[in-house]
């Protein structure tokens, strides 16, 4: 296990290799915060959402959480939605969720983990509104699978209906929000095909994107450098 020394070296080797390839780069970054995406996903230590999609610091601003859920009133979550819409003026939110989450395993087990209880509340609480989806034929892994999938879904919609993106449509701010999901056994993102662009489509693009979960008609999974978000 590295020491805390062997992580400043880390960084000074990292920072060094950083102007190596573009000496120019941190005055530029120090200079302009200027990402055209926000990701909010999970605060699993085994998703860098940087490096996932290949982005460098100062491209992609970051939320992330136990679960990569989106609750009304989360002020911090709310907050950095806020900034990025109406500061940074990110022209897309990815909600990222991915499978193997512990959270959504513990919710969907009933697992018992003390406060955080109360906050995986809201998966059990989605898993309870689409009991009908999950069969005695699943297996606990594909149960908690589809439950991650489905939480992508639920929060997504979530930002959807935030004052804040609402505010932004309103007013015609290009604005789109997406809904994806990725796979730590081969770090790939599959991309669950719910994409809103405007507060009207939320309902048919929720249930075409859950209709194909439940007909098993997800898309492939996309590889890692190639995660593009589709311009709608």
């Amino acid at each position: 296990m590295p020491s805390l020394a062997d992580l400043i070296d880390n960084n000074r080797r990292w920072a060094d290799g950083v102007r190596h390839r573009d000496p120019g780069f941190f005055d530029r970054l120090s200079r302009q915060q200027a990402p055209r995406y926000l990701w909010i996903g999970c605060a699993d230590s085994r998703v860098p959402a940087n490096e996932i999609v290949g982005l460098m610091p100062g491209e992609l601003f970051v939320h992330r959480n136990v679960a990569n859920l989106v609750v009304h009133s989360d002020l911090n979550c709310l907050s950095v939605l806020q900034y990025a819409v109406e500061a940074l003026r990110v022209e897309h939110v990815i909600v990222c969720g991915h499978y193997g989450c512990g959270g959504v395993e513990a919710a969907w087990k009933r697992t018992p983990l003390g406060l955080i209880d109360n906050w995986l509340r809201h998966v059990q609480d989605i898993a309870d509104r689409h009991r009908g989806l999950f069969t005695k034929a699943m297996t606990d892994a594909q149960s908690a699978d589809c439950l991650c999938e489905l939480n992508v879904l639920e929060q997504a919609a979530n930002v959807c209906r935030t004052t804040i993106v609402q505010d932004a449509w309103r007013r015609g701010q290009p604005l789109s929000i997406h809904g994806w999901i990725y796979r730590l056994r081969n770090g790939l993102i599959r991309d669950l095909e719910l994409t809103v662009t405007r507060d009207r489509t939320l309902d048919d693009a929720y249930d075409g994107a859950l209709r194909r979960i439940v007909n098993g008609e997800l898309p492939r999974e996309t590889p890692v450098g190639t995660a593009v978000v589709r311009e709608r």
